[in-house]
């Protein structure tokens, strides 16, 4: 077995799609980035990039890469799921946890879920959780979201 942790964080910003978790959330603003800055998917990938033992997102995809500019990032980490089963892993449990004051995000959960699926994570292994800042810091000056993921991963091949 094998645990990896995942953090990521963007801005918000005029004029982009909010993408959190594979989908558009209806919002006046989206999140900046150099792909489409899906903070979701950037710290599950994050997450299983560490259990892997292969450095991070940005060895994978770095944003001084312009072929990375405007990435799906649900496919950044199609391609991080793939690698994990090519050594030899399967994911086991994937927790993460949203934080952003606005929007709102819980009827929005169960459609992450699916969507990450597609990934070849199966969404019973997949929880997500929203919550706020309570008014502190960045995110409670509604500026931006954050994103801490966990997972487990078990060895399926010697």
């Amino acid at each position: 077995m094998r645990i990896g942790t995942g953090y990521d964080s963007h801005r918000f910003a005029e004029g982009r799609k909010l993408i959190i978790g594979g989908i558009e959330i209806p919002y006046e603003k989206g999140l900046t980035g150099h792909s489409d800055a899906d903070v979701l998917c950037h710290a599950i990938t994050d997450a299983l990039i560490g259990a892997l033992g292969q450095g991070d997102i940005g060895t994978h995809f770095p944003d001084t890469d312009p072929k990375w500019k405007n990435a799906v990032s649900i496919e950044l980490l199609k391609s991080i799921v793939e690698l994990a089963k090519m050594k030899g892993y399967a994911v086991v449990w994937i927790d993460s946890t949203i934080i952003t004051e606005r929007p709102k995000l819980a009827p929005h959960i169960e459609g992450m879920k699916a969507a990450i699926a597609q990934t070849g994570i199966p969404a019973e292994l997949i929880n997500i959780k929203a919550k706020t800042d309570e008014g502190m810091g960045f995110i409670g000056r509604g500026e931006g979201i954050a994103v801490h993921a966990v997972c487990l991963l078990e060895k399926t091949t010697p």
